[in-house]
């Protein structure tokens, strides 16, 4: 019976209002893109260093300061980090609230702290303003970054589940090349307020996510956690092809959530106990690990460390935009591959390209060997 169930589910259809809703959500990729792709980008024109860094700008013009020292101010770090802090605390809170007000407002909740965050960035006048900005930016990554994944994950069929929840992050990808692409055209302008222009755009997709967020409905299983089976059902109907399939779905959500509720009072106490731990292990290896591979500040930082090994201002900025259009192709490509090769296989050639790219021949020796062993 229960085979019979999933083969059911399998064969729940694609519709349109799910592709929909799904990249409404997905676009919140689209800010966490954007915002940590600009900053690196602003850090390269002269007239942002020349109101807030002036120390940076003019060890810029002494050709006899080492590069590599060009960016080691401690305002200037502050400056980048406090984004990445604010989104770290926040993503730790913003499991619980998302339990609790539904992912679906915790998409506007992000796009307020974005758009916000921004408005500070674009009028401010001092590095304090300017650091408030990029702590609210780093609130609504944290609020992004949890509820996008999980709304995608809870409203896709489980046979396209994988394809729609990478409209994460193509979205990112997509972001990031937008903001190099606009804030290599306002470095070449030559304006004095290209940096807030640059700043400035990332409320464009903000207000497209607070708008869309308003006209999509909350996933089934975050209505039916907080006992609101009525609009579950709604929001079911509205996303699936038939009303029988959606009662069929509802019916199998609610018995899960009760089952969950009747044997797990602490589901974190429980995931800790040794049954658990393999599975809490991996899931933590995979994301910590991808982190602390480190590509990602390797891309975030892409203008700065082709500034500091000598390109011009102008070069670092295409060259960072040149990256973000090969990123943004490989998403495509996994996103077509996903579902048909498996994610471990996924994994295990993202580790290998990475460890080309970036380690020494003895890393490639070992890679290479990993591949063969495969």
């Amino acid at each position: 019976m229960m085979e019979e169930e999933a083969e059911e589910l399998c064969k729940t259809p694609l519709t349109n209002t799910v592709i929909v809703v799904c990249i409404i959500a997905g676009s919140s990729g689209l800010l966490y893109g954007y915002d940590t792709t600009v900053c690196g980008g602003v850090m390269m024109m002269a007239p942002f260093l020349e109101k807030f860094f002036p120390a940076v700008l003019a060890k810029m013009r002494d050709v006899k300061k080492d590069q590599y020292c060009l960016f080691d101010n401690h305002k200037l770090t502050a400056f980048i980090s406090s984004m990445f802090i604010a989104g770290l605390v926040s993503s730790l809170l913003a499991g619980r609230v998302t339990r609790v007000i539904g992912r679906r407002f915790s998409l506007i909740t992000s796009g307020i702290l974005f758009i916000t965050g921004n408005a500070f960035a674009v009028f401010a006048q001092n590095v304090p303003t300017l650091i408030v900005g990029r702590l609210f930016v780093g609130f609504g990554i944290g609020f992004a970054n949890q509820a996008a994944p999980v709304y995608i994950t809870e409203m896709a069929p489980s046979k396209w589940r994988g394809a729609l929840n990478t409209a994460f992050q193509f979205f990112v990808c997509l972001g990031a090349v937008i903001a190099s692409l606009i804030t290599l055209a306002a470095n070449h302008s030559k304006s004095s307020n290209g940096w807030r222009l640059s700043l400035g755009c990332a409320g464009v997709p903000a207000m497209i996510l607070i708008i869309g967020a308003l006209f999509i409905p909350d996933t089934p299983s975050s209505l039916i956690q907080r006992g609101k089976s009525d609009e579950a059902l709604a929001a079911l109907t509205k996303v699936r092809s038939t009303r029988e399939g959606a009662e069929a779905e509802l019916k199998d959500l609610i018995d899960f959530n009760e089952a969950v509720r009747s044997n797990h009072k602490w589901p974190y106490k429980k995931l800790m106990e040794p049954r658990y731990r393999p599975h809490l292990l991996l899931t933590v290896a995979i994301a910590g690990f991808q982190q602390l591979t480190g590509i990602g500040m390797v891309a975030f930082y892409t203008p700065v460390v082709l500034r500091t090994i000598g390109i011009g201002t102008e070069g670092s900025l295409f060259a960072a935009l040149v990256i973000g259009v090969v990123n943004l192709a490989s998403v495509l490509m996994s996103t077509c591959m996903v579902d048909n090769i498996g994610r471990r296989l996924m994994f295990l050639q993202g580790g290998v390209q990475i460890i080309f790219g970036h380690g020494d021949d003895e890393d490639r020796e070992c890679a290479l060997h990993l591949i063969f062993t495969l």
